[in-house]
């Protein structure tokens, strides 16, 4: 029976995983040399080259370029031979430390593998397979001498990693606290048994042919459904952990830099501190997010003489008597003096703020005054009405950013600690 269309159910992981590597391959080509990189970028490659092959659309396709009937079953069982061995040399890598007993475990496992690979194709080399089997060679050619050795060498070698694999991880879970790791691991796990299904269904077909039974059905139909699970949830554990956290920072990058327009904006007010670099739309985004927090940093800096520490104090004291948390307060307290600050600019009698020589560190790297005892950034000598610097913390500025054009929260504050006459002039 010759499929005329590709399945499905190998397309969509396929699909997921050439995704998965095709992102990767920039971290590949700067970090070629990190044995995490290089295992992790060809674990993708091989998972994705089986999805791609072990398809029935995929088999036929390769029987036919080659004009060798059945020649997919020894590319197919390499790959996903291979693919059990990287699996393996990536988990002694994640659970050992670095050392030269790890590389010697890592150097014999690929050097097991490779025999088997080696010896898949001597025997179906060996074979006599004329007749092309896209769905169920394994028990129509379970009976042929050195078919038979052809199957069971890939089916031991997926097993016996499977069940290594999944010792290891068992007796190593417990000692993990990275919350990815630990969800990686699970997928892993749940792969490995899905995989073990696969093997017992596999391996009940081919036994049931050796003793004239026919159970095909094991091996036709219920075990493709587990090696999909089986290979795709294994993918998912090996991405997991360092997909996880660089989405998780980059999440995290993108709300802070949304949050942080508002009071940039406000901060073009007192003119560039320096001729800002170039970067396109398409620059990293935490370029962009370091970049924002300079121009705010340096901002803050030129505005500093014009920001009055009493307007600070009593503006937070309002907030905290109005309900707000700590952390609102903390924010109302600067927005509200750096609008006045920039009120001050605006206003003809002001004089310009003194242009500090800009800082070439990032925001977080310094503080940038004392504060008040009962200031609840930080200590210092108690002065009113003195000249105040806002924090170079990033919280605190991106509390700032997000009540900044906030008039429900900043107005009544405002009204409160800043005379009428001195609001005449909005930012």
């Amino acid at each position: 029976m010759t499929p005329t269309v590709p399945h499905l159910p190998y397309a969509v992981p396929a699909v997921l995983l050439a995704l998965a590597l095709a992102l990767k391959t920039p971290t590949f080509v700067r970090a070629w040399k990190d044995p995490d990189v290089r295992a992790t970028t060809l674990l993708l490659l091989l998972a994705a080259a089986v999805f791609v092959s072990v398809s029935p659309a995929g088999i036929h396709g390769i029987n036919t370029a080659t004009g060798v009937p059945n020649i997919a079953a020894p590319w197919v069982y390499s790959l996903l031979t291979a693919f059990c061995g990287s699996c393996l040399a990536m988990v002694v890598t994640w659970r050992d430390e670095p050392s030269p007993r790890r590389g010697r475990t890592i150097r014999r496992i690929w050097l097991i593998y490779t025999g088997i690979v080696v010896a898949l194709w001597i025997t179906f080399l060996l074979a006599d397979v004329p007749d092309e089997r896209v769905h169920d060679l394994d028990t129509y050619y379970a009976c042929e001498p050195w078919m038979r050795w052809h199957i069971l060498l890939y089916l031991l070698a997926h097993m016996v990693s499977a069940l290594v694999a999944a010792y290891l991880i068992w007796t190593w879970t417990s000692r993990v606290r990275d919350t990815w790791l630990k969800a990686g691991l699970v997928f892993l796990q749940a792969g490995y048994a899905f995989g073990l299904v696969f093997d017992i269904a596999k391996f009940a077909a081919v036994g049931a042919r050796w003793s004239g039974t026919d159970w095909d059905w094991l091996s036709t139909r219920l075990a493709p459904p587990f090696a999909i699970l089986d290979a795709t949830l294994v993918g998912i554990g090996f991405i997991v952990p360092q997909a996880g956290p660089f989405l998780e920072k980059w999440t995290r990058d993108r709300i802070s830099f949304h949050r942080l327009r508002p009071l940039e904006s406000a901060l073009r007010a007192v003119g560039p501190s320096a001729p800002p670099a170039s970067v396109g739309r398409l620059a990293p985004l935490d370029l962009k997010l370091l970049q924002r927090r300079q121009r705010i940093h340096d901002g803050l800096l030129r505005l500093a003489p014009l920001l009055d520490e009493d307007v600070w104090q009593r503006s937070y004291d309002v907030a905290r008597a109005a309900g707000h948390d700590g952390r609102t307060a903390l924010g109302v307290a600067g927005a509200v003096t750096v609008r006045a600050a920039l009120t001050a600019v605006r206003t003809p009698a002001a004089q310009p703020p003194a242009s500090p020589t800009p800082s070439a560190h990032t925001p977080g790297d310094r503080a940038l005054s004392d504060r008040a005892p009962d200031d609840p950034r930080g200590t210092g000598p108690a002065r009113s009405a003195d000249p105040v610097r806002i924090s170079g913390d990033e919280d605190e500025i991106e509390a700032i950013s997000r009540v900044f054009h906030r008039a429900r929260i900043i107005d009544p504050v405002r009204r409160r600690v800043i005379p009428e006459e001195s609001m005449s002039t909005h930012v």
